[in-house]
């Protein structure tokens, strides 16, 4: 089960996690801070130690809870903060030699809480560090376990929010577990269903709306996964990088809204304004190293051309790294640096580690052992095409692609990427119409072949029907998308396109 949904519902899980910091800030300028004192609100100390986690300050925030738990050992938001610290750490480090004794504190923890009187702040505690262990446990690939472990923490948030009601963190949460779920594509709901785990994507986005929009402890954390959600699965792109954009701005001291920043702006293809948000996030020893970064910055200087500058960054990724995710596409991304920039040796040498490292839980870690499994030479053209893409460079990428001169000896494979790759250019500058007639020519073109250009043309086509109003045809494409099998992104794309289908009803 490595590569399925519910690995990746982990991993969402522990990216989620590493926004859980931001639950004890407001969101700045906008909404008001609750008054403090109340047995279902943090105290003042346990929301400047997770103010400090949400930064990534994990030093200064492990210091300020120390001292409360001294104080108040037994109260359910302190014990929620200090349950916090250690499994963002885990999240972010990766480092599996620190999942032993997680699990271990985790568990004590939930005893703790187990044995204080019910509150809503205790209940919402006991779930939350429980979605915690089961998202550590799937990222550690315990995944029976973890899903035993979800199974208990989305019971116990089903319940706590007919306990209480207007609890607006466990609305937070509750939406969060009902929207991912839901998302998952039908090929895996047997297994939910076995566990008993219903999911509803509007129910969830109306219950995050909830915590997003009315102040709690956890408002801004409760906006961001809205912000992120919104983003991936509708489209919502200029509302993602509005929130993102001014929460760095409201706290530049903040590594973990650099990310976000940074990982927004990859995502709407702004090579630019990415690599901005990483040469301006803060730094020092004060802040919990993420390496992930570095990656990220790998490939943004990949999209530029910037080759040796991109080797050097996943270089410095591999090197502080400890985690199995992502190292074979760091690898890949090694490769195709060497390779374009004319070292065939040093690309040989790379391409050799791919296999010999990592895992491929990852649907990029996938798409490089793939690479090296089907001996299959990319195409220098179609290649650099691809990186202009990703970076929002759509002219320059048109230019590059009128190079391509497709032979008999044309692999099957790249006579479907060329017109796919027109495709994303002429989407990206605006101009639908030649976008459509690119994504029909490569869904025509590629029959039953196991690429992900037919798929993802179709998802495409899918969202253009959808915005033009057309939802029949929208419907047709979403479903034409879900019907491609073994392909690399299959999972994320099953997921966006049952997510859009839910939409449409």
């Amino acid at each position: 089960m490595a590569t399925n949904p519910i690995s990746a519902l982990g991993r969402t899980c522990s990216a989620r996690a590493r926004q859980q910091q931001d639950s004890a800030a407001p969101l700045p300028a906008t909404a008001t801070t609750p008054i403090a004192g109340s047995s279902d609100e943090l105290s003042a100390t346990s929301r400047r130690a997770y103010a400090e986690l949400f930064k990534l300050r994990i030093p200064a925030a492990r210091s300020i809870i120390g001292a409360e738990l001294r104080q108040q050992p037994r109260h359910p938001g302190t014990l929620l903060v200090d349950a916090a610290i250690g499994f963002t750490e885990l999240a972010v480090s990766q480092d599996g030699s620190r999942y032993g004794a997680l699990i271990e504190a985790q568990n004590r923890c939930i005893a703790a809480l187990d044995k204080l009187p019910p509150t809503a702040l205790r209940d919402y505690a006991r779930a939350e560090v429980r979605l915690h262990q089961a998202a550590a446990q799937i990222m550690f690939e315990h995944e029976l376990q973890g899903a035993w472990s979800l199974r208990q923490a989305y019971l116990q948030v089903q319940q706590n929010a007919k306990r209480w009601p207007g609890h607006l963190p466990t609305q937070k949460t509750l939406g969060l577990c009902q929207f991912l779920i839901g998302s998952v594509p039908e090929g895996y709901r047997w297994f939910l269903n076995l566990l008993g785990l219903p999911g509803n994507t509007a129910a969830g986005l109306r219950h995050l709306g909830n915590a997003a929009e009315r102040p709690n402890d956890f408002q801004t954390e409760a906006a961001i996964l809205r912000g992120l959600i919104r983003q991936t699965y509708y489209g919502a792109d200029a509302e993602a990088e509005a929130l993102t954009t001014r929460l760095a701005r409201a706290q530049p001291d903040n590594l973990l809204f650099s990310y976000l920043v940074m990982s927004v702006q990859k995502k709407l293809h702004h090579a630019d304004q990415a690599l901005a948000a990483y040469r301006a996030r803060p730094v020092g020893a004060a802040y919990q190293p993420v390496p992930y970064l570095h990656h990220m910055a790998a490939d943004l200087l990949l999209y530029q051309g910037q080759y040796a500058a991109s080797v050097r960054a996943n270089q410095q990724f591999i090197k502080e790294y400890r985690g199995v995710h992502y190292r074979k596409d760091a690898w890949f991304k090694m490769y195709l640096a060497h390779w374009l920039a004319g070292n065939a040796p040093a690309a040989e040498q790379c391409r050799r580690q791919i296999a010999g490292t990592g895992e491929t839980v990852v649907e990029e870690d996938r798409y490089a052992q793939r690479f090296v499994d089907d001996r299959v030479p990319l195409n220098p053209v179609l290649t650099q095409a691809r990186l202009q893409l990703d970076g929002g460079y759509f002219r320059p990428a048109l230019a590059t692609l009128r190079a391509f001169r497709a032979a008999a000896a044309t692999p099957l494979r790249d006579r479907l990427e060329e017109p796919y790759r027109r495709a994303r250019a002429y989407h990206g500058l605006g101009r639908l119409d030649s976008a459509r007639l690119f994504y029909t020519r490569t869904i025509a073109l590629s029959g039953t072949a196991p690429y992900y250009f037919a798929p993802q043309a179709a998802l495409q086509m899918g969202y253009l029907s959808q915005q033009a109003g057309q939802l029949a045809q929208a419907k047709a494409y979403f479903q034409k998308a879900l019907g491609y099998h073994k392909h690399e992104y299959k999972t994320s794309t099953d997921a966006k396109a049952k997510v859009a289908l839910a939409g449409l009803k």
